[in-house]
């Protein structure tokens, strides 16, 4: 007996439409001239998506390319069609001038694909930063099954001996570079040495986040995200994605059965437990915002910063990638925190049943790079939300406080966790980088370095830019790290405690756009506060001033994305777009 959907396939409207034979032969002609048949298309079957992110410009997610092989066999055998199609290039190192622009790109065109073509369901191929959130705004606007396959961090880099994560290992050479400690020849062997295989970042930087975001969320199978790119494991699980897709579009398991106030509050714990990206903030914002869920600035205090970092992976810990998913993966720190009572576990999820029946009996096997909830690597190690004059929403990640950081400014006696420093506000990074080293500016370890002008719209698309390091005489003093507060973002594989992805940007009249060198900024992380001291009459004055210049629009996107996209605060999106939700309910009209 034929299995019968939940409800209808869409592809029968383009296929199998009683009333319009002659759409019904238009719409299969040209696909007969690759091989396939008219009773394939027509048997009923369900269209399966493979929305294919690898390519040679984004090698993070290259592995995407064979592992599409196995996703196909999957479908195949377990009664659906294939179909593969790109999906927008994201390659967070060398898209200029940053990859934050193509989030929403990427969206927006996987979108179109999903909505009009006859596809039934998809698997959202992810890796890189900003592929794994793209992919689940999109299934959420269109509402069809969807499933995420990761593509799985690089194996682990060593160089003489030392571990190298990647991206990791360059803030950390830059560091080294600028002590004297190794040459320029020695800076580029560190960085090629960390990235040994084929994969995206093996450290807990945006990309390892993101896709234990989507598991946490509920939207990959149990243990897809950590699973190493070259592991045997990662074709088997390629297979099973493929072939519980299938099952999902018969079950009409779609993700706004998944997704949910609650999913979305264990993703937040997660990030903590694993020491994971700050990038996570804006992105996890965006994708409860495209699947029509609430969530809050507030909610990273109240859910997220009182619980304790587990993983000991670089940037906040010493281990990488691989040895992670031999110890357990996600599923082992899920376990933690579900015994601790600090997840939701009736979460549904992609597999049918819900996230406590996933993560039955997986336990941590590596103490060492899992540790239990009651012995982690640090108590309260989650996001701290900050307010003030010069911004109404930033964060900072706390699990990459070093201890010499914590001595210098929070543990001064009477005023712990309480510190003033003198801004210096650069415009932008080539400001930066081209005065950092400037005796003019008289930069010392009582200083913070604010970066503006980095935000969504100002630069556009929001850059990886607040983890600037002190200049070189300190560095060769020791002092590796200074206070550092902007409106863009920082890789996700920094070790730096800044204040960042704040909004308001400056761009759009926010505080650091009065901000001047000199300044003196209070942080009062107890209070959750962060303020320049200067009185209101001098701040109305400056905001009369001319603001702070923005460069000029280099490309129609670029146009466009500063016109409808908010602020980092609320995830970057598109403002127009987040209205449209279950698109797929509504056949497209016929094209001719």
């Amino acid at each position: 007996m034929q299995r019968q959907p939940v409800r209808p396939f869409r592809s029968r409207d383009w296929f199998a439409d009683p009333a319009r034979s002659d759409m019904t032969a238009l719409y299969l002609e040209r696909f007969m001239n690759y091989g396939l048949t008219p009773a394939e298309l027509r048997s009923g079957r369900p269209i399966i998506g493979i929305a294919q992110t690898g390519s040679d410009l984004s090698p993070c997610n290259r592995i995407h390319l064979d592992l599409a092989r196995r996703v196909r066999d999957g479908i195949r055998d377990a009664g659906g069609i294939a179909m593969e199609f790109p999906v927008h290039p994201i390659f967070e190192n060398c898209r200029r001038p940053t990859a934050a622009l193509d989030r929403n790109l990427a969206y927006l065109g996987l979108v179109e694909t999903l909505y009009g073509y006859p596809i039934d369901a998809v698997v959202l191929t992810t890796g890189c930063d900003k592929t794994t959130p793209s992919g689940i705004m999109a299934a959420s606007t269109v509402d069809i099954p969807a499933i995420v396959l990761s593509g799985g961090p690089m194996l682990d880099g060593w160089h003489e001996g030392e571990l190298v994560g990647s991206g990791t290992v360059i803030w950390r050479s830059r560091r080294k570079l600028a002590a004297g400690e190794i040459d320029e020849e020695e800076f580029l062997q560190r960085a090629t040495d960390s990235a040994p295989s084929a994969g995206h970042c093996n450290t807990m930087g945006t990309a390892s986040t993101m896709n234990a975001v989507a598991e946490a969320l509920g939207l990959s199978l149990t243990g897809c995200a950590a699973i190493p790119a070259p592991y045997r494991e990662r074709g088997q699980f390629a297979y099973e994605t493929g072939r519980r897709i299938v099952d999902m579009a018969y079950e009409d398991l779609r993700p706004s059965h998944i997704l949910s106030r609650e999913s979305f509050l264990n993703a937040i714990r997660v990030v903590t437990a694993i020491g994971g990206s700050s990038n996570a903030q804006p992105h996890i914002h965006a994708m409860a915002k495209h699947a029509g869920i609430e969530i809050t600035a507030a909610d990273w205090s109240d859910y997220g910063y009182d619980l304790p970092l587990l993983v000991d992976v670089q940037p906040a810990g010493r281990f990488l990638g691989e040895r992670f998913h031999r110890a357990g993966g996600v599923p082992a720190v899920l376990s933690e925190l579900l015994a601790a009572g600090r997840l939701d576990g009736d979460c549904l999820t992609v597999t049918g049943r819900t996230l406590a029946e996933n993560i039955t009996g997986r336990v941590a096997t590596d103490r060492e790079v899992i540790r239990a909830y009651d012995t982690p690597l640090k108590e309260q190690a989650g996001f701290l939300v900050l307010s003030g004059n010069l911004f109404d929403v930033a964060i900072m990640k706390t699990s990459v406080i070093s201890p010499a950081f914590r001595a210098r400014y929070l543990e001064r006696t009477g005023a712990e966790d309480v510190f003033e420093s003198r801004a210096i506000v650069f415009e932008g990074s080539d400001d930066y980088h081209h005065r950092i080293n400037d005796p003019a500016l008289d930069i010392d370890e009582d200083c913070m370095l604010v970066i503006r002008g980095a935000g969504p719209i100002g630069w556009p698309g929001s850059a990886e830019v607040v983890n600037m390091q002190p200049p070189d005489h300190l560095i060769q003093r020791g002092i590796m790290t200074l206070p550092t507060l902007g409106d863009g973002r920082q890789s996700g594989t920094s070790d730096s405690p800044s204040i960042l992805n704040a909004s308001p940007e400056s761009a759009v009249g926010g505080g650091l756009s009065w901000l001047r060198t000199g300044d003196i900024i209070r942080i009062d992380l107890k209070a959750g506060r962060c303020d320049a001291l200067v009185d209101a009459d001098e701040i109305a004055r400056r905001r009369g001033e001319p603001a702070p210049p923005i460069p000029p629009s280099n490309t129609p996107w670029e146009e466009l994305y500063r016109e409808k996209t908010g602020q980092l605060a609320d995830g970057a999106v598109l403002d127009f777009a987040v209205k449209y939700r279950g698109i797929a309910a509504r056949t497209p009209r016929h094209n001719h």
